[in-house]
């Protein structure tokens, strides 16, 4: 089914009522101001202090071409205040849900686009209000598809905090090997004949020393081709796994652009 379907028989269930409200972030005010604004910088500069984007370079200036975007796309289609405000509202609230996570939620991202915009497309107040029709909601649509969902991944990379595995690894029983064992001479059946003979006990310490020292280079060089062989699993099992979700991903939006289409 649709979203054109959807707008005909749409009820907003009882749990969401309380999640999608219907708000803007620019007053009818910022709009008039933003409507005088006819270059790019000054439009930039506008929206920038409407909008309180407060954030370094690119990332501040990426978030600015994309507000910048959807007021010229508004102006395009004759959008009037009201629709161009709500518009600002819905592509800030649906970057905020992507950049609030670093891991994959593109298919939140879009079933959140689609509570919005059936939210403000139906007039059933107070839990939803009609500022777009079946044509422009299309529209909206196809613009979010195509200028913010399609590069939902490259956003998601510049706005979040990139997270790096630091893997420690730590054996227990194994003694080091800067501090050698040392044979008790006290023992039974161990000679002592340091005094006597210096050549043959320094030999017989240096065999002892280099003994266990061996075994544990070969345990050590044992345990850490284990463990590469163990990372390469499942390295391979997330890349598998990454693969699949971006599979999904283009499939659902393939299947939206085709949908839009085929009611066309």
């Amino acid at each position: 089914m649709g979203l054109t379907e959807d707008l005909q028989m749409y009820q907003l269930p009882h749990d969401l009522k309380a999640k999608v409200m219907l708000w803007t972030d620019v007053s009818y005010h910022d709009m008039e101001e933003i409507n005088k604004m006819q270059s790019i910088p000054d439009l930039e500069s506008a929206l920038c202090s409407v909008l309180r984007v407060d954030l370094p370079e690119p990332r501040k200036g990426v978030l600015l071409e994309l507000y910048v975007q959807t007021v010229l796309f508004c102006r395009e289609h004759s959008f009037n205040k009201e629709q161009t405000s709500t518009l600002l509202s819905i592509i800030k609230s649906i970057h905020e849900a992507n950049v609030e996570t670093p891991l994959n939620n593109s298919e939140q991202c879009f079933k959140y686009c689609r509570e919005l915009l059936l939210c403000h497309s139906v007039r059933r107040p107070p839990f939803s209000i009609s500022l777009f029709n079946a044509d422009e909601v299309n529209r909206v649509l196809t613009y979010i598809l195509n200028n913010y969902m399609k590069h939902y991944k490259l956003y998601k990379y510049i706005f979040t905090t990139q997270v790096n595995l630091d893997l420690s690894l730590r054996y227990s029983g194994m003694p080091d090997i800067g501090s050698p064992t040392v044979e008790d001479s006290s023992a039974p059946g161990v000679e002592n004949e340091t005094e006597a003979e210096d050549g043959t006990s320094s030999e017989t310490q240096q065999a002892s020393i280099a003994a266990p020292a061996g075994a544990t280079s070969e345990l050590k060089a044992l345990i850490e081709q284990q463990v590469r062989e163990q990372m390469m699993l499942v390295s391979g099992q997330l890349d598998q796994r990454i693969k699949e979700k971006a599979s999904q991903q283009n499939s659902a939006l393939d299947y939206s652009q085709n949908s839009h289409k085929a009611k066309k």
